[in-house]
């Protein structure tokens, strides 16, 4: 409490003294002006708001491919079984079989601006099974007659097929198509002939290439997909290159001369292709190629041509007592080939289908008549797309 009244007493001395005050002056300066300036070291960088990101970029490219690239395969295994037991068989007849069918189909399509690479393979190879007696002899020369159920081949054939093309329009496009058909094994004349003095055909005897230049046309109705390849300039060839089956089995497949294993033929080829899915499932499916080939080119140049038939027999005839030298061997003009195939795709389940094909098959070079193929098969089928099948 003490030094409270003493503040106390201080602050009327305080507030009674004389009031205190100071002055301070500031002389002028005149400063000179100089002009400065500023570098600057540093390089300046752009920064962005995005950055490179691996994981986009592969998703980037996967898409990119995705939209290019169009890819469909298809495999099946169809077949038959027909099965009797002895009872069976020796009161009401019949014979135990087996029929067995694989396909396998690939599509490929690849596409870029303007230009566009169809690639295709489809393979079938099928055998049945069935009793077949033969005749033998035994040590004695005395003949009898054994039953043995045998295989045989009854469809065997492998396309290949690759086709580049440049659009001008909707609806037209340039460019080519390459065909190259051949088979798997060996093919022997019945199923009691089938060793190697019995050879028809293998691989590469026959082989058919076929290759085409021109304009396509390709409908843009998704209803009605027919596309049409005219082709002013084509070459149509055919390979034997096994001796054994050319020249001493007896098949040449229009290769007349035994020193040469293959026969080119230029001219002109047309191809119609139709494929067509039907129903929202796609349960139903129809494909057929019509394929036309015309050797005019070749024909124009042919030696020794006659053009009626008749003549032609005498004049034949007349060549075989000659000595039948092959450089003088009458020939008729070349008349086209057609080749037509038909599947028709009837889709059950997602696995099981039913496949029916007709194929007929015209070279004057070969047979004269015409040949044909159908065959019905109930079997299973899968089939994968990457993608929705794409309008091209």
């Amino acid at each position: 409490m003490k030094h409270f009244y003493l503040i106390l007493a201080l602050i009327p001395a305080l507030m009674a003294g004389p009031f205190a005050a100071a002055q301070i002056s500031i002389d002028e300066v005149d400063a000179g002006q100089d002009n400065v300036t500023f570098k600057d070291k540093l390089k300046s960088t752009a920064v962005d708001v995005d950055y490179f990101s691996l994981a986009r970029y592969k998703a980037e490219r996967a898409e990119i491919r995705k939209q290019r690239n169009y890819l469909e395969f298809s495999g099946g295994i169809q077949g038959a079984l027909t099965s009797y037991n002895d009872p069976w068989i020796s009161v009401s007849g019949g014979d135990n079989s087996i029929a067995l069918t694989a396909v396998f189909g690939l599509r490929h399509l690849f596409t870029k601006n303007l230009f566009t690479l169809e690639t295709k393979f489809s393979a079938k190879l099928g055998y049945n099974r069935m009793k077949v007696e033969t005749k033998l002899k035994d040590e004695n020369e005395n003949e009898y007659t054994r039953s043995e159920g045998v295989w045989f081949k009854n469809q065997d054939e492998f396309v290949v097929s690759v086709a580049p093309s440049f659009k001008i329009s909707d609806t037209w496009s340039y460019g080519s198509i390459l065909n190259f058909r051949s088979q798997f094994v060996n093919g022997y004349k019945s199923r009691t002939e089938q060793k190697e003095e019995h050879l028809k055909s293998k691989f590469m005897t026959p082989a058919y290439l076929d290759i085409s230049l021109g304009l396509t046309y390709k409908s843009p109705k998704a209803k009605f997909p027919i596309v049409i390849n005219l082709s002013p300039v084509a070459l149509n060839a055919t390979f034997a290159e096994s001796d054994r089956i050319r020249k001493e089995n007896g098949f040449n497949y229009g290769i007349e001369d035994p020193d040469k294993t293959s026969k080119y033929e230029g001219g002109s080829s047309l191809q119609i292709d139709f494929d067509r899915t039907f129903g929202k499932t796609g349960f139903l499916r129809y494909r057929t190629t019509l394929y036309s080939f015309y050797g005019w080119i070749s024909d124009i140049g042919q030696k020794n041509k006659i053009s009626d038939y008749t003549e032609f027999r005498h004049a034949y005839d007349a060549w075989v007592e000659n000595g039948s030298d092959i450089k003088t061997k009458p020939r008729l003009p070349i008349h086209p080939i057609v080749r037509w195939e038909n599947t028709l795709d009837i889709k059950a389940t997602k696995y099981l289908s039913t496949s029916l094909s007709f194929q007929l098959y015209y070279n004057r070079a070969q047979n004269l008549d015409v040949q044909t193929r159908t065959l019905l098969s109930v079997g299973l089928t899968y089939t994968f797309k990457n993608k929705e099948k794409p309008q091209k």
